[in-house]
């Protein structure tokens, strides 16, 4: 296989956004897109990346692949690619990835594939009666407040409005979010719906926004979220993260 992205962009900030959830994980490497599937060693948190072969100046897949990678070694590789670099991957010799990063200078980087436990990740078949359209910029607002006062965030769909809503002992924050051009609130049904979750992860999530300025959020009651980030033909990322459940 050779792959040539003349954008580093959406391989290395989606890389250093897995690793900060994933130590290591595999590869699917197909003739349409290189894709992910990985667990947080906390089974808290699933990670779905697709880098679509539409991206790359140049996708030579003969035969699908498997890889698996230590996030963070590859992560430091790819933190070392200019703007404006191509990067070129390679299966090298000897089971390692040949990672090439072509501008004023050329740097060849090797590093060793892993052996990891063949585990295929299940996706859940998650159904939600919540969908949220909204600009990155203003949920990530949101999270920050609300890292301010609690560990934990509410969130609370209704028709045309969202609401995050943290607690902690002794400070409270709301942030009331109004449909509007930008935002859409859909809901199956007319009733409020309410989820909490962990801001612990929410903020390393949140960091979707540096590959698409708009995102889909979807949740239920006492039910896992999903975040999704895109950037049309190029870049799919998706985290879905186990709820905060609370006995009343």
């Amino acid at each position: 296989m050779k792959l040539t992205l003349a954008e580093p962009k959406y391989l290395k900030e989606s890389i250093t956004i897995i690793s900060d959830l994933v130590n290591e994980a595999r590869f699917k490497i197909t003739k349409d897109a290189i894709e992910l599937v990985a667990m947080d060693p906390a089974n808290v948190a699933m990670v779905l990346f697709k880098l679509l072969s539409s991206t790359f100046t140049e996708y030579d897949v003969k035969n699908d692949a498997q890889i698996a990678i230590n996030l963070s070694n590859l992560k430091q590789i790819l933190r070392r690619a200019n703007s404006n670099d191509m990067i070129t991957l390679e299966l090298g010799q000897e089971n390692k990835l040949k990672i090439q990063l072509k501008g004023t200078t050329t740097r060849t980087f090797n590093l060793p594939l892993i052996d990891l436990e063949e585990k295929e990740q299940k996706i859940p078949d998650l159904k939600f009666p919540v969908s949220i359209n909204m600009p990155t910029g203003i949920f990530n607002e949101a999270i920050q407040d609300a890292d301010v006062v609690a560990e934990s965030v509410t969130f609370l769909a209704e028709p045309k409005k969202f609401t995050v809503h943290a607690e902690g002992d002794l400070s409270e924050v709301k942030i009331e979010i109004k449909e509007d051009n930008e935002t859409k609130v859909n809901i199956d049904g007319n009733e409020k719906i309410r989820a909490k979750y962990s801001i612990e992860y929410l903020k390393k999530m949140i960091n979707g926004s540096k590959i698409a300025d708009e995102m889909t959020i979807r949740f239920n009651k006492d039910y896992p979220l999903k975040l999704e980030y895109k950037a049309l033909d190029k870049v799919m990322l998706s985290f879905i993260l186990a709820p905060r459940v609370e006995n009343d």
